[in-house]
């Protein structure tokens, strides 16, 4: 959820200065201003929703924008390739980047914590309708993500950014509308975020009965409470890169591949080290290595934490004609 606000705060604030013609130091182009905006007046009502189902045609719309702006990536990848210099590292093949960029990819696939609300979501569910669902999602997110990830980094390579759209310049108009429709689809995902996280509090915290709701007055208390927590450290930075490395380090490395690897250690029987707990066993120890190294490497770079373009437009976009 925070991830999504910074988003938003990077994107936003680029159209509303490429289509209003504000200066950049208004109060409009920042930020914390846009980000509360927009808290206010689209997180705040559609969080506020108790029912995930409601938001099925929001998801559908999400769908469409991401279509959109993978056309438009692919799209420009001849024309900003042209622009862009070239650099002594863009293609050696690793790095010690290699590390979070695996807690970024688990945490770009992490939908475990959704599972129980899309489930109960699902019209007469059953096993073979989940298992439909869940492999065809992962697997359009596979190929959505190589798309993704190939087209942009065979773009702009060492000057990558941790939200790509940072890299097209601000007078690209195609660019800018992407920008827009990216926000608007971050907006309609972060409630099912909200949902997963207010279920968790009120399960695990509130002792809630089963299938038994909430008070109004709470629902609204724990939906703001959790609204603006989000916002306000969400504002305390303005690096994408930085927050999802922390999510994937310290979060989706030890849900993907620590925490299911160690339940079925402790409840299959035999030894640990038998053949068919190997692989499991191996799994564990992976993700114990990423997310250690991980932190490493994160303190070790702590001094480049905000090394991100923070609002400032690429340098390879000066003084160039974007053809729109």
């Amino acid at each position: 959820m925070v991830s999504y606000n910074i988003v938003v705060g990077d994107t936003v604030t680029k159209v509303i200065i490429r289509l209003f013609g504000i200066s950049p130091e208004s109060a409009l182009a920042q930020r914390d201003v846009v980000v509360l905006i927009a808290t206010l007046f689209i997180s705040i009502p559609l969080c506020l929703y108790r029912d995930v189902a409601k938001l099925a045609k929001i998801s559908f719309i999400s769908l469409v924008c991401i279509a959109f702006i993978l056309f438009s990536i692919l799209l420009k990848t001849g024309s900003m390739a042209d622009i862009v210099p070239d650099h002594p590292h863009s293609w050696r093949f690793i790095n010690k980047d290699i590390v979070p960029a695996i807690g970024i990819m688990a945490f770009a696939f992490m939908c475990h914590h959704n599972t129980f609300l899309i489930y109960s979501s699902i019209a007469e569910a059953n096993q073979m309708k989940w298992e439909i669902v869940t492999h065809f999602s992962i697997m359009t997110s596979l190929i959505v993500a190589i798309l993704f990830g190939v087209a942009g980094y065979g773009t702009f390579r060492a000057y990558s950014q941790g939200d790509l759209l940072e890299n097209y310049c601000w007078n690209d108009d195609l660019m800018n509308i992407s920008r827009l429709l990216f926000s608007i689809q971050i907006l309609l995902t972060y409630p099912i975020e909200c949902f997963v996280t207010r279920e968790v509090i009120e399960n695990s915290l509130l002792r809630r009965e089963p299938n038994v709701p909430i008070s109004e007055k709470v629902h609204y208390l724990l939906t703001l409470g959790i609204i603006f927590t989000t916002y306000i450290i969400s504002i305390t930075t303005p690096c994408l890169g930085v927050v999802l490395e922390l999510n994937g380090i310290l979060a989706a490395v030890p849900l993907a591949y620590v925490l299911p690897a160690v339940c079925y250690l402790q409840l299959e029987e035999g030894l640990i080290f038998c053949r068919r707990k190997l692989p499991a066993l191996g799994l564990a120890i992976f993700g114990l290595a990423v997310a250690i190294l991980g932190v490493i490497f994160l303190f070790i770079d702590i001094d480049k934490v905000n090394t991100c373009s923070k609002g400032v437009e690429m340098d390879y976009c000066k003084n160039v004609t974007i053809a729109n």
